[in-house]
């Protein structure tokens, strides 16, 4: 006599528990890997305006910008650092440029615009409470949110 082949319905059963017990502990961590991407790309963009930001200044403080004698030597806006500015040592008047274009917070809620998804702090605000103003001396994020490390995102 021939025995039948095939799993029993109790061996389904199992198999089918088992799936769904790894398949609920996957997806928080699908979430965590997730939004860590994010904020990398959040540490990443603010360190690339940051970096340009930086050598604006730097130009500035070389006369390679011409700025006027109260001006604090960072840029009006940040699409100033995209447009470039006319490099005053150049005979040509060849321009000098700092991005190639501004990134967006990855964590904006509307990335219409990629300069609109930042926050902008002047020169003048004190660091406890950034406003806009005459140039742009540091970005930030305007999400609410918190990151992975307890710290919200404005702060980074």
């Amino acid at each position: 006599m021939k025995r039948a082949t095939g799993f029993t319905l109790l061996e389904l059963l199992i198999t089918v528990a088992i799936v769904g017990l790894l398949a609920s502990i996957a997806l928080p961590l699908s979430e965590v890997t997730a939004q860590r991407g994010r904020e990398q790309d959040l540490r990443r963009a603010l360190r690339e305006i940051r970096d340009a930001l930086d050598a604006y200044k730097r130009a500035a403080d070389d006369g390679r910008v011409a700025r006027a004698a109260d001006e604090s030597g960072y840029p009006p806006s940040l699409a100033a650092l995209v447009e470039g500015v006319p490099n005053q040592k150049s005979p040509s008047g060849a321009k000098l440029y700092f991005l190639r274009r501004v990134p967006s917070d990855p964590l904006a809620a509307d990335p219409a615009t990629a300069a609109t998804t930042w926050g902008l702090r002047s020169y003048e605000s004190p660091p406890d409470a950034p406003r806009p103003g005459k140039d742009v001396f540091d970005v930030y994020s305007l999400s609410a949110a918190v990151g992975l490390n307890g710290v919200p995102y404005k702060e980074w």
